[in-house]
């Protein structure tokens, strides 16, 4: 398998990882972790995503949109890494954040 890394290719994964990361670590977390902190948890969560997929042989075909597709898959992978990691309590100290105005 050779994976071309030309910028376009290298550009569509940072989107892929920003629009994941963004709604998991939302969803997951109830707040944001940066744009370089979504984008790292949409790429790493996309990897995990597509792993389970193809062990589990699962697929998500949206027709003439691959890369919907291929979004919903990192975003699953992203929002199961962000619930792991809640769960463990390795998400900032384990100390839940305070609203400023309260």
């Amino acid at each position: 398998m050779v994976v071309n890394l030309d910028f376009d290719t290298i550009l569509v994964w940072l989107l892929v990882g920003l629009v994941a990361g963004f709604a998991a670590s939302h969803l997951a977390l109830g707040h944001g972790l940066g744009i370089v902190g979504d984008v790292l948890i949409g790429i790493v969560g996309a990897f995990i995503g597509g792993f389970l997929a193809g062990v589990f042989h699962w697929s998500i075909t949206i027709v003439g949109h691959p890369i919907i597709s291929e979004m919903l898959i990192a975003f699953i992978g992203a929002a199961l890494l962000l619930i792991v990691v809640r769960i463990l309590g390795m998400g900032r100290g384990g100390a839940r954040r305070r609203a400023y105005w309260s």
